[in-house]
């Protein structure tokens, strides 16, 4: 299950995500970062799985200039690997 809280002042949107980032839910984030101000932030404090279509996401969205807030280390590192193996090019 995946839960998204919206924040946002007109210059920054926060994206809180909670739970599982998997590709199930990621129209959802694409979605909700639709009308997102120019600088976006998801939050992944709160994530407690991640799958490779997430991690390829993020990957992405971080390329687009999204910040990832709060990354779980192991997330972090998953992309470190995915880059490493040229994932990211395919993104």
């Amino acid at each position: 299950m995946l839960r998204i809280e919206k924040e946002s002042n007109g210059c920054v949107t926060r994206l809180l995500l909670s739970g599982c980032v998997r590709s199930e839910g990621l129209a959802c984030i694409q979605s909700a970062m639709k009308d997102a101000s120019a600088h976006t932030v998801l939050d992944l404090g709160e994530v407690t799985l991640v799958d490779v279509a997430g991690v390829r996401f993020l990957m992405g969205c971080e390329r687009e200039g999204v910040e990832l807030a709060q990354c779980p280390p192991y997330v972090r590192e998953w992309m470190l690997l995915e880059r490493a193996q040229g994932a990211d090019q395919t993104v």
